[in-house]
């Protein structure tokens, strides 16, 4: 079984992560499809599903027996701050410098956390 949620924790990563981006593109060029109510609930049941996958895949390789890698503990600190840094970007930012800024720098951390879950390190590019 833990194969398999591993491969659909893999499919909510990347639909959180094209999801994201098309809303942050939409944020910059103002569009007014951010206000479809469906693009309010989707993210919400997207990144819900992430996370529990993700707890229950730690759960299943390492929690369950007593270990908790430093990798797991980057990876947790790392999506705090990519929830308040996507708040800022599409909702909380009061300019669109702000939000284009915190949308960069989302982008940029998802795809660090992403190494460091590939690589199971806390610094996947230092060797």
């Amino acid at each position: 079984m833990t194969p398999g949620l591993v491969h659909l924790h893999g499919l909510f990563v990347v639909l959180s992560l094209a999801g994201f981006i098309t809303r942050g593109l939409w944020m910059l060029r103002d569009s007014p499809r951010l206000k479809a109510r469906w693009v309010r609930i989707a993210p919400q049941v997207v990144d819900t599903l992430l996370l529990c996958t993700a707890l229950l895949a730690a759960w299943r390789l390492y929690w369950q027996h007593g270990a908790h890698p430093a990798f797991l503990s980057v990876k947790i600190a790392g999506l705090l701050l990519y929830i308040a840094l996507g708040l800022i970007a599409l909702r909380l930012g009061r300019t669109k410098a702000v939000r284009a800024t915190a949308f960069a720098l989302a982008v940029l951390l998802f795809l660090y956390l992403m190494a460091v879950a590939i690589t199971r390190q806390p610094f996947p590019f230092i060797r």
